[in-house]
């Protein structure tokens, strides 16, 4: 959806003016105000996906403990 912005100069106005006007009909369109909404914007999980990622959660969770039974990899502790 493309909305195009016009703004004329008049003879006795200035550049600052013009600008000025520009912007305001900008603004009141929406456009950029819903852009910036929109930028970050992050969808939610579907219940498949929510479901598919705790799967290969536990998944991995599983192949680690085995890893460290086995003497694979050690078990780290994390001291501050």
């Amino acid at each position: 959806m493309t909305t195009i912005v016009e703004v004329e100069k008049h003879p006795t106005e200035s550049n600052a003016s013009v600008m000025r006007r520009f912007s305001k009909r900008a603004r009141s369109l929406g456009h950029v105000k819903k852009v910036k909404i929109d930028r970050y914007n992050v969808r939610t999980k579907s219940p498949l996906k929510k479901k598919q990622d705790k799967l290969k959660k536990i998944k991995k969770a599983a192949s680690m403990e085995k890893l460290k039974k086995y003497g694979r990899i050690q078990e780290f502790s994390y001291q501050r």
